[in-house]
């Protein structure tokens, strides 16, 4: 086993034990201070592997910017990127990204950015969604947004 998944492992199970309940296939990069702080995170489900990480979500951007990394070995990824994204915030309201920027659909491998209008009030916590990347119906990347 290579230290950086065991590293996963030992933080996915911590934070298990100490209520935070981050599945291991969730938990990429440790939280830092109280609760789990928006960073990069990773989803394993499926065929697909999906990393979403936060670029730009201050207060004073124009925009708020996700990258977003897709890798598998099975399926294609002719995934509408902008169809199938939304941002959550804390009560739950919906919105759809302004735009993508990144590989086309197709191939195995995708990268690229994903822009929002910023939320205002700005919540506390996010929600990146990403519905349909198969074969799983939904993925969710969430954390709290510094203050």
């Amino acid at each position: 086993m290579n230290r950086r998944w065991c590293a996963r492992v030992a933080l996915a199970l911590l934070a298990g034990l100490a209520g935070q309940g981050i599945p291991a296939s969730a938990a990429d990069t440790a939280p830092s201070g109280p609760g789990k702080a928006l960073a990069a995170q990773v989803n394993n489900a499926g065929m697909v592997n999906v990393r979403v990480t936060p670029l730009d979500v201050s207060a004073d951007a124009s925009a708020w910017r996700f990258e977003v990394v897709l890798d598998t070995h099975t399926v294609e990824l002719n995934h509408d990127m902008a169809a199938i994204a939304a941002l959550i915030d804390a009560a739950g309201r919906e919105q759809k990204p302004i735009g993508w920027e990144g590989d086309r659909p197709g191939g195995h491998h995708r990268k690229g950015v994903l822009t929002f209008r910023p939320l205002d009030p700005a919540p506390a916590t996010l929600t990146v969604k990403l519905r349909q990347v198969a074969p799983v119906p939904e993925r969710t990347f969430t954390g709290m947004l510094a203050r």
